[in-house]
């Protein structure tokens, strides 16, 4: 099911956010997709078929975050947790803070970013930060991306998150200090409670203490 799209401004290009519906009826759950021809028809995800970091990657990032706030908006949902993961939603929490923050659909609404041992080492092209400010961002606010890699991004989603969870024991080791420098608390990777499943309760546990 197609419902209607609306239109997002990235620099001076106005794109198409399309929102479409599925269900999984024995689960009775909905999923919801975002979608945009620009940014999402092709076949590879991150590099193209020669291996090349998406030179647009930047602005795909900016698209999914400011898509998927204005989705939930659009849906009148309102999250108690916003949970984030992979580069690409690592811009979701510093927009939730700055942009949404005073949307009542979002006024309890705490945001989680897990970490894992798949951040790009890659750079995003140097136009990337200009492209971010909206609302209330300013350019001091995204400096950490005057070198625009994955890990200064992962860095910017930890300064704007309200919990931390690193999700896999080899996550790059100045991005766990970094985390574990901020005032903002950590999930630390337990081994042991993903083998056994109790992982469950201690994301629950988590989640519970932000509130």
């Amino acid at each position: 099911i197609r419902l209607s799209g609306m239109n997002i401004i990235i620099g001076d290009v106005d794109r198409t956010l399309v929102i479409k519906v599925a269900s999984i009826t024995s689960a009775r759950i909905q999923v919801y997709f975002i979608d945009n021809d620009d940014y999402f028809r092709r076949k590879q995800i991150t590099y193209d078929s020669d291996g090349k970091f998406f030179e647009d990657n930047g602005q795909r990032a900016i698209f999914f975050a400011r898509g998927v706030l204005e989705t939930v908006k659009k849906l009148r949902w309102a999250p108690d947790i916003i949970h984030c993961q992979g580069w690409i939603s690592h811009l979701v929490p510093l927009y939730l803070k700055k942009v949404y923050n005073g949307d009542p659909i979002f006024s309890g609404s705490k945001v989680v970013t897990s970490l894992y041992n798949d951040i790009s080492t890659e750079s995003f092209p140097e136009t990337f930060k200009e492209a971010i400010p909206s609302g209330a961002i300013k350019p001091e606010d995204v400096s950490i991306l005057d070198t625009p890699t994955g890990i200064n991004l992962a860095e910017l989603a930890a300064m704007y998150s309200d919990g931390i969870i690193i999700g896999a024991p080899d996550v790059d080791k100045e991005l766990v200090k970094f985390c574990d420098g901020i005032n903002v608390p950590v999930l630390p990777f337990d081994e042991e409670s993903i083998n056994s499943g109790r992982y469950i309760e201690e994301y629950d546990s988590f989640y519970q203490q932000l509130k």
